[in-house]
This record gives structure tokens, sequence and C-alpha cells, in this order.
């Protein structure tokens, strides 16, 4: 069952206002920047940066993923390895709390978000 279109507001207000407040400062997003998705039960988190060979196209890196279980009511926290597949934030997995994901993922104490 797909959240409702409330709570994909509710979402895309929250983390939007957590992404801003981690954007870098305006006269160097054209060299980095932040930006988010929300799609199905998920929102991601991902850095906006040119290509090195050819700057002229933008690629994207993931920083971090959230998903939620709607039968439990929790959030579940990624973060994506080296290997390019998303894990489970093992000293975080969940929270009922979107508010608390993204605290961790701010406090990042593990440097597995912002490195």
């Amino acid at each position: 069952m797909a959240i409702s279109e409330f709570e994909i507001k509710r979402i895309e207000k929250i983390v939007g206002r957590f992404v801003e407040s981690r954007r870098p400062a305006g006269d160097i997003r054209s060299q980095l920047d932040i930006s988010f998705r929300v799609t199905g039960q998920s929102f991601e988190i991902f850095e906006i940066r040119p290509q090195w060979n050819d700057p002229t196209k933008k690629i994207e890196g993931s920083i971090a993923k959230a998903t939620f279980v709607k039968s439990r009511k929790t959030w579940k926290l990624y973060w994506m390895r080296a290997d390019g597949k998303w894990h489970a934030y093992q000293p975080f997995p969940s929270s009922a709390s979107l508010e608390k994901i993204l605290e961790v993922i701010e406090q990042d104490p593990h440097g597995c978000f912002w490195g």
C-alpha cells in the first residue's frame, strides 16, 4: 500500500527543510549541491556535481536513503557503501520518527553519509 499524498507532502516539507539547511553557499552550487527525491515509500538525499571529464554533465552521488514501512510505521535508514548498494545503517537501523532519522543523518557519527 502506497503512502498517501498528504504523507508525501509532509516528507517533502521536512526533508526539504533539512536539505536546505545542508546546501552549500549559492555561489558554489554549480560545483556542488545537495537535493532529494521522494519515490514510492522512500526518500533519497544526494549530491549533484559536474562530471569530472565533462563538466557540462551533472552526476548524482547518493548520501542517504530512508524507506517507510507502513505496516510497522517505521522508517528504515540506509547508506550507500563503496559496492554501490544500499545497506542498512546498523548503528541506527530504524525509527518511528522521520525527524530522528534526519538527526542521525545530520550527526553522522561513523562518517557513512557525509564522509
